[in-house]
This record gives structure tokens, sequence and C-alpha cells, in this order.
């Protein structure tokens, strides 16, 4: 499968993942997450602390809240929710996702961002190709990433977490959001594409009878890709043209 034009015969659209699959956020993602860690459980006297492995395996594609339960559920701490809003300051999970998302902005604002160029050109290709796309995130900061990368002018349909709290869509890795992507795209999931570089994110795409699971390896492991429910997995999307 090299060929995207004899590779997806029967499909009609691509729903991408954004941040590891488009962008390089999952990094800046993977740094906000460190530094808000490191700082909470450094001032909490907690003894074990955050880890590099910590990321794939309690945060990565999961809806930020999320995140901070399951990996403050992986050292035995509770919090208390917090309102939606909660001052960043707060020691809520509510508190401690809006202060992560204050660091992952400041990052991007001062840093800019650059597309992955493979997944550019098999963008390009795609849409050549006459299919349709869509992102599906689990990052509230979608639209704000996407037009700092310059991408936005290709996706009318955009559903990020923020749209996902608005309808009351579970996160991955239930499928649903990729599964209101399709039905705002006019397109059977049937002909859809996932494509997705976090374990929760192919999860959520072998959740649905989507044509096929494209899994881009940026540091999960092909095999745990493939293990997850992943049809296929390459290293870059460039791999496919």
């Amino acid at each position: 499968m090299t060929d995207l034009r004899n590779a997806w015969t029967g499909a009609s659209a691509l729903l991408f993942d954004l941040d590891g699959v488009l962008t390089p956020t999952a990094v800046v993602h993977e740094h906000a997450w460190q530094e808000l860690f490191d700082d909470y459980l450094a001032g909490t006297g907690h003894a074990r602390g955050y880890q590099e492995s910590d990321y794939f395996d309690h945060i990565d594609g999961k809806p930020r809240f999320d995140g901070v339960r399951d990996f403050l559920a992986s050292r035995g701490i509770t919090l208390p929710e917090g309102p939606v809003h909660d001052h960043p300051d707060n020691q809520t999970v509510q508190g401690l996702g809006n202060r992560k998302n204050a660091i992952f902005n400041e990052i991007v604002n001062s840093r800019g961002v650059e597309p992955y160029q493979g997944s550019v050109k098999f963008i390009n290709a795609a849409v050549e190709l006459g299919l349709k796309v869509a992102v599906v995130s689990s990052s509230r900061n979608a639209p704000a990433v996407l037009k700092a990368a310059g991408l936005d002018h290709h996706f009318e349909v955009v559903v990020d977490g923020q749209v996902a709290a608005g309808v009351g869509l579970p996160g991955k890795p239930d499928p649903a959001t990729y599964v209101y992507a399709a039905g705002l795209l006019g397109v059977p999931v049937e002909e859809c594409i996932v494509v997705e570089d976090a374990v929760s994110g192919v999860q959520a795409g072998a959740g649905a009878d989507f044509y096929a699971v494209i899994g881009v390896d940026r540091g999960a492991g092909r095999q745990t890709l493939l293990d997850a429910g992943a049809t296929l997995v390459v290293d870059d999307l460039n791999d496919l043209l």
C-alpha cells in the first residue's frame, strides 16, 4: 500500500487527528504536560515524579481533563473537579487542565507551528483526488493550531474538544467524535479513513466500522498501534505517496 490512488479505492474521506499527525504539536503537548506535573508533584512532595512514558501511558490523545484525571489516578491522587473555568492556580482537575492549556498556548505563540511536510503533501494529494477531509482532535486549541500552521483553509469540518464538549460527545478512545465528523462531512463511516498517532485515537478508529485506520508512529510504537487496531502503520504520511 504505497500509492494513495490505488490503496484507498472505495474511500471518500480522511479524518485526521491533529497533534502528532499534521503538526508536531504533540511534542509541545508533551512538554506542557511535563512542566505542569513536574511543578505539581514537586509542590506536593510526591515521591514518584513525572516520567516520559507517562504521556503515552496516561495522557496521549485523550481530552485534556481526562488526561489530568488518568495521570493523577496513576499516582493514587484524587482532586476535586472544580468549575470548568477554574483558575489555573487552583489544585483541581479543571485548574490543572487550564494551567496546562496556558503553558501550551504560551509555547505555540512564542515558537509558532510548522506542519509535517509529508502530511501537507498527503493532504494535497487527497484533496486532488476528490477526498473530503476533516480534523478530529481532543485538543480545544485545534482551530488556533491549524491557523498557525497554515492548514486551516483545508478543513471546513473541525471537531475538537470544544465542539465535543458542546454537543456532549465522549472523547477518544470512544469513536463518537470521529463518527460525528463523518456525519458533518456527509460521508458514511464505512467510507472514511481515520489517521492517528495516539493509541487512544487508533482505538477510537477501530471502535466503529471505518474503512481503515492509518497509524502514524511518532513514538507510540508500530506494534503498539497495530495492537490497538491500526490497519497499517507508517513513520510519515509521505510513505503513502
